[in-house]
């Protein structure tokens, strides 16, 4: 999914297709890692950007580690993040996550519902 057009209409409505399935297979990836989804809800639960320091006591992984992470879910789309001063501040994509929300909509199509 770029960053900048969406990805697709609902599975419920049309086969995805092959270019889409391959950009969406690597945005599934990232969050199917239970740290990365449990890191990607607890940035977007905040209403500021999240430091890197916030996040290190929710788990019991190294700073390396958890960057590791961010860095996988920021190459699938899903956070943006900058440096400032020595730590590392994450926020979510909200589109990103709209996408993906709406592939996964099981509201029929405006016309032709069933």
């Amino acid at each position: 999914m770029s960053k900048q057009t969406s990805c697709c209409a609902p599975l419920a409505r049309e086969p995805i297709g092959k270019d889409d399935a391959a950009e969406l297979a690597k945005v599934l990836k990232a969050v199917a890692d239970p740290v990365r989804l449990r890191l990607l809800s607890l940035i977007a639960a905040r209403d500021e950007d999240t430091c890197v320091c916030d996040l290190l006591p929710e788990f019991d992984l190294s700073q390396p580690t958890i960057s590791h992470h961010l860095k996988i879910l920021r190459e699938a789309g899903l956070i943006e993040s900058e440096r400032r001063g020595t730590w590392v501040y994450s926020w979510v994509i909200p589109q990103a996550l709209d996408r993906l929300s709406a592939l996964f909509t099981t509201a029929p199509a405006e016309t032709g519902a069933r």
